[in-house]
């Protein structure tokens, strides 16, 4: 018997608040087109004071059980994809455990920056597959701007708060790439680029920390990864890149995806974008485009999906699934 981890039900959260560029122009010497030509974004959310990534998740999580007619205690365990927990612990993971009311299973976070979903979905994935659990909650969601430093007009300006979630559910399949479900994971780290994207505070120093970049190493590492990535992923799945029906990357940079997607030799109308709304979610950029692109009518059941994400440490990775 094969078995396969297929989406069930999926879902999203984000804050009231809508910042446009505009916000920007007040305190930093930049504007609507500076951000908008280098990024591709237009507006993000942030979270409200008191507003946790614990809370956000367990939103996003209530919605994708309530799309899969699901309640909590259907749930085997929780995965959190965050980089921006609460607290330093315990896990954002439990929190939502307790929030959605679930009692039995577990929950944990992976924290991996803005590839944390890829490599929750792979987890995920390896824990249905070795049967240690039937149904997985899994979630990217970010308080990004309590991290910023909102002097720094590089960085302060690209990053949003929400949360997404998908449910994950075993099935019987046939084996073949025709099945539903995830079909092949590839994760890579390469821990010798930390200083291109990390934040300056954590237990060793006593602070929280702000958000430090270097964008354009970033975005010279980014394309050719992703790209090498998604491919891999791709010959793990036996699919070819004009088998795919849509790429959900991780919405960071407009320019990093159109530059994925040609590489990938595939068009800006088969990729789903939202970094234009939300500016770069980290982990909750791909759930987040995932669920919008379902209710805009994009993502249909069937359809064949490639995500890639690639984030500090340097930690990149790509999820080949059939919705």
């Amino acid at each position: 018997m094969n078995l396969r981890a297929v989406i069930i039900g999926c879902g999203h959260h984000l804050p009231e608040r809508v910042v446009e560029n505009a916000e920007f122009e007040k305190t930093l010497d930049t504007n609507d087109e500076w951000i908008k030509s280098r990024s591709g974004i237009e507006r993000r959310h942030f979270a409200a004071e008191g507003e946790t990534t614990s809370a956000m998740a367990t939103a996003a999580a209530k919605a994708a059980l309530a799309d899969a007619g699901l309640v909590a205690d259907d749930v085997d365990a929780i995965i959190l994809a965050t980089s921006t927990a609460d607290l330093t612990f315990p896990s954002a993971a439990t929190m939502v455990q307790a929030q959605l009311g679930m009692t039995g299973g577990f929950a944990f976070d992976v924290q991996a920056v803005c590839a944390g979903f890829v490599y929750a979905l792979s987890n995920a994935n390896a824990l249905i597959l070795s049967g240690q659990a039937r149904r997985v909650l899994v979630i990217g969601a970010e308080t990004f701007s309590r991290i910023m430093d909102w002097t720094d007009r590089s960085t302060c300006v690209l990053f949003g708060d929400g949360a997404g979630a998908v449910l994950l559910e075993a099935q019987e399949a046939e084996g073949t790439p025709q099945d539903r479900g995830i079909l092949a994971t590839d994760l890579n780290s390469d821990g010798r680029y930390r200083d291109l994207l990390y934040v300056d505070g954590g237990v060793s120093t006593g602070t929280t920390g702000y958000l430090r970049m270097q964008g354009n190493q970033v975005f010279r590492h980014a394309v050719e990864k992703l790209a090498a990535t998604a491919t891999t992923a791709m010959e793990r799945a036996g699919v070819e890149a004009s088998d795919v029906d849509w790429i959900v990357p991780h919405q960071a940079n407009i320019r990093i995806i159109q530059g994925t997607a040609k590489k990938l030799g595939l068009p800006m109308d088969k990729v789903v974008v939202t970094v234009q709304d939300h500016g770069n979610t980290s982990a909750a950029s791909i759930p987040l485009a995932l669920s919008v692109g379902r209710q805009r009518g994009q993502i249909k059941q069937g359809d064949l999906i490639v995500t890639e994400a690639i984030g500090g440490g340097l930690a990149w990775g790509a999820v080949v699934l059939r919705w």
